[in-house]
């Protein structure tokens, strides 16, 4: 499970902000939403959530930690050895002579783990990681520029892998394409993680073909057949009251295919009858529903992290809960699969969908100031009282990271 993101220089994310996942130790002690998890001491949360005005910099967090997710990944295969560090720093002149760092503490299998590095246009500065089995730090790998320090604890291949090991790439990724064993379980930590958006395209073909891919891809599908994935998805959009009874896949005649050969049919149920609609035909709800239901099945069952943008978009609110409580379920959630999101939807804040489904330590914020530098802040630290109406508390500004809303003159509209 993740632990702690914290990032320095990337987009509006100027100056280190950090996000964690650990319980506050507010709360009701019969809350089963906190884990005890074997290798960490505090309790972790399943879900975070990332509440700002537009612009204000949310967005960005996810995006630092997709970065952070596709240097590991790609760094060492797919950036080319001249090109440099395709980081996106804080556009004005302090953030583009400074490096971009990020870092990760999660436990994985019982141990934590801290993972970082620094990069600027050229070159990776730094890199570290540093494990902690049985509680006790050990120091990995120390890297500076190209000076490598490797602790007694890291077996393996290290000095094979450090001589192919780019400047412009990280140890990391290039010691998962050269089958060091230790660390192979560090990077399938960065691959599970999945990134995606709510919001889809408005080509009416977009969203078959979109589907289609998704659970074609070997990444989403190899742990499940596909008639396991129709009946879990079937299952989840009746549980959102779609109307949906069935789910299928259909070939299209030669003349009418687009890019692929299948198209979907769902089947609503009505009274004493049933009827098959294109998914073209369906609600932008169901669609979105749709799209993130191979990236929501593979992490809960990989407990793994899931980071959805824009959660709210085309979803009602009632949907939107339903994706949090599949996280928030111990019973659902064995894995311990974790989500991060952003939203505006201030329904999650309040009781109007009944108890309150979030915690208030799972709820964040960001704003952004007069320089643009974005600044991520927990709403634990404002303290609230629990019969406060956190809701009602955010549109009223009493936490920040809402939008200033100037006078609108009438002369703007002749």
């Amino acid at each position: 499970m993740l632990i702690e993101f914290r990032v320095e220089n990337h987009r509006s994310l100027f100056e280190e902000q950090a996000l964690t996942f650990e319980c506050s130790g507010l709360g009701n002690p019969s809350d089963t939403r906190p884990r005890e998890i074997e290798g960490h001491s505090v309790p972790l949360l399943p879900v975070c959530v990332i509440y700002g005005a537009n612009a204000s910099g949310k967005s960005n967090v996810l995006s630092a930690l997709n970065f952070m997710r596709e240097s590991v990944i790609y760094s060492h295969r797919r950036w080319e050895p001249d090109t440099g560090v395709p980081r996106l720093p804080f556009a004005w002149a302090d953030g583009l002579d400074m490096p971009s760092t990020f870092e990760v503490t999660f436990v994985q299998r019982g141990t934590k783990y801290q993972y970082g590095f620094s990069a600027n246009d050229e070159v990776i500065e730094e890199e570290w990681l540093f494990a902690w089995p049985n509680k006790r730090k050990q120091v990995w790998l120390e890297r500076d520029h190209d000076t490598y320090k490797f602790g007694d604890n890291l077996k393996g291949p290290n000095e094979s892998v450090r001589e192919v090991t780019r400047a412009n790439a990280l140890f990391l990724s290039a010691a998962a394409q050269n089958n060091h064993q230790q660390l192979s379980l560090i990077f399938a930590w960065f691959r599970n993680i999945i990134v995606t958006s709510a919001s889809g395209k408005s080509n009416p073909t977009y969203n078959s073909r979109y589907f289609l891919g998704n659970i074609e891809q070997p990444v989403l599908l190899k742990d499940f057949d596909k008639k396991d994935f129709i009946y879990r998805l079937v299952e989840l959009l009746q549980a959102a009251d779609t109307g949906v009874v069935n789910v299928k896949m259909v070939e299209e005649e030669p003349i009418m295919r687009r890019s692929s050969g299948s198209s979907i049919m769902l089947q609503h149920q009505r009274e004493n009858d049933t009827s098959w609609l294109n998914l073209e035909d369906e609600s932008e709800g169901t669609k979105t529903l749709l799209r993130i239901a191979p990236s929501l099945f593979r992490v809960l069952d990989n407990g793994s992290v899931l980071i959805i943008d824009e959660l709210e978009s085309s979803l009602h609110p009632l949907l939107a809960l339903t994706i949090l409580n599949l996280f928030n379920s111990p019973e659902i959630n064995p894995k311990n699969a974790q989500l991060l999101f952003t939203t505006h939807d201030t329904n999650l804040l309040g009781t109007t969908l009944g108890e309150p489904p979030l915690r208030r330590d799972q709820i964040w914020f960001t704003e952004k100031d007069d320089t643009g530098k974005s600044c991520l802040y927990p709403l634990t630290d404002f303290k609230p009282r629990q019969t406060e109406n956190l809701e009602r508390g955010y549109l009223q500004g009493r936490y920040g990271a809402i939008p200033f809303l100037g006078d609108i003159r009438m002369g703007m509209f002749y």
